[in-house]
């Protein structure tokens, strides 16, 4: 998830900027699905600029992770600050116009892997494939997000989406299932058309996936706002048993993230 606070300035490549969003109301949301831990990942709007995000960790407390945007001028002490302060990751989203560049970033996974971070990703899935050369020679975990993000959802016989199960088949690639409302044509409540790909990857490998709700939802002009509980609910499809669900929700972060 993402938090938000007009106490930050946006980034001066920021698309827009985003409603107020913060560790307060995010609490509402913990309260009404249960959820106990959280992973706060520095949204597009900041930039390099993680003060938000390491604030919102901070005010969560130990049940809290990170993910950063950082580039090569981060020294070994301020990567081993960050990772005090509960950050885990670095995002690296290749979309519009990136935070960082794709020449980045094996350079990047190679400083993260010696701090046992992972670098969270995210591109248009219908390209995966040519990419995955890439993708399988960095040298630390690699968290795909939002089910691979296909911004037009396919089949699981689509090239970028096998590309996305050779990778998890790496042993080094997790997916996290969240944002099917962002690239679902089919729509709410079900999003039947990603729907398909997120139980095509559990049944896969469910001791790759893990779950996020993507609050507060940034959304495109237009989109409408999902139900957080009905998002919770489609875990019920897409893995039908209490077993795969715990792993999912429970077991997996506690490896990816160190809870």
């Amino acid at each position: 998830m993402h938090i938000f606070d007009a106490r930050f300035p946006p980034a001066a490549k920021a698309r827009r900027r985003e409603p107020a969003a913060p560790v307060s109301e995010y609490r509402k949301l913990q309260r009404a699905l249960g959820l106990e831990r959280v992973v706060v990942v520095q949204p597009t709007a900041y930039g390099t600029d993680n003060r938000c995000t390491l604030e919102a960790i901070a005010e969560i407390g130990s049940n809290a992770r990170g993910v950063a945007v950082i580039d090569d001028a981060v020294s070994d002490a301020e990567f081993a600050a960050l990772h005090k302060a509960g950050m885990r990751g670095v995002r690296f989203r290749m979309l519009d116009e990136p935070e960082l560049p794709w020449e980045m970033l094996p350079k990047m996974a190679a400083r993260v892997a010696a701090h046992g971070w992972h670098i969270q990703f995210q591109m248009d899935g219908r390209e995966l494939h040519t990419r995955e050369a890439l993708l399988k020679s960095l040298p630390c975990d690699l968290v795909i997000e939002h089910i691979g993000k296909f911004l037009e959802p396919v089949g699981v016989d689509h090239p970028g989406f096998q590309a996305l199960l050779r990778l998890v088949d790496g042993g080094r690639c997790w997916v996290k299932l969240s944002g099917a409302y962002i690239t679902s044509r089919s729509g709410p409540p079900r999003y039947e058309d990603v729907g398909v790909l997120a139980k095509a990857l559990v049944k896969h490998a469910p001791e790759r996936m893990v779950w996020a709700t993507n609050w507060p939802h940034p959304l495109a002009s237009g989109q409408t706002m999902p139900d957080d509980a009905v998002l919770l609910d489609l875990l019920l499809a897409w893995a039908p048993d209490d077993a795969t669900r715990e792993r999912i929700l429970v077991d997996n972060p506690a490896r990816l993230y160190g809870f």
